[in-house]
Parts: C-alpha cells; sequence; structure tokens
C-alpha cells in the first residue's frame, strides 16, 4: 500500500440516499414554541430546527401521545336546554 495518496483530482459525488434521509415540511408553529427551541439553541449550540425534529422523533419513538381532554362551554349546553 502506499504511504501517500493524493485525492485532489478526484471527483465527489453527492449521497445517492440524501435526499431519503430528511423530508422537507411546511409548518406554522406558535411563536413561543419557535422562541423556546431557539433559546436551547443557544443554549446547546445545536440549530432549533433540529432540536425540533429530535424532539419529534422522541415521542414518536417512544409513541407518546397528547393527552387531549376537550370541555365544552357550559354556556353552549345551558342555552340548548
Amino acid at each position: 500500500m502506499r504511504d501517500h495518496y493524493n485525492f485532489s483530482k478526484m471527483k465527489g459525488r453527492k449521497n445517492p440516499y440524501m435526499k431519503y434521509l430528511k423530508q422537507p415540511v411546511t409548518m406554522r408553529l406558535d411563536r413561543d414554541t419557535v422562541s423556546y427551541f431557539k433559546s436551547m439553541s443557544e443554549e446547546t449550540g445545536i440549530p432549533y430546527q433540529t432540536l425540533i425534529n429530535l424532539y419529534l422523533r422522541d415521542c414518536a419513538v417512544t409513541q407518546r401521545k397528547l393527552n387531549m381532554n376537550w370541555h365544552t362551554d357550559n354556556a353552549e349546553q345551558g342555552a340548548s336546554h
């Protein structure tokens, strides 16, 4: 094997599977939510989009679900009687 290799003339290739790793998505988030992740980004040095992705991935992996309880307005219930 050679002691020294010259890679200066090698042409790089893009990873053909890169496009399958992440899917671009447009979503609307509350300003407070974005501010929260941006402040975490400043503390950790990790881009806020990456932090949001990591949090959502953790939810998906652990199959965490929101506990949503829909409360009806008592005034509406009283008005229908």
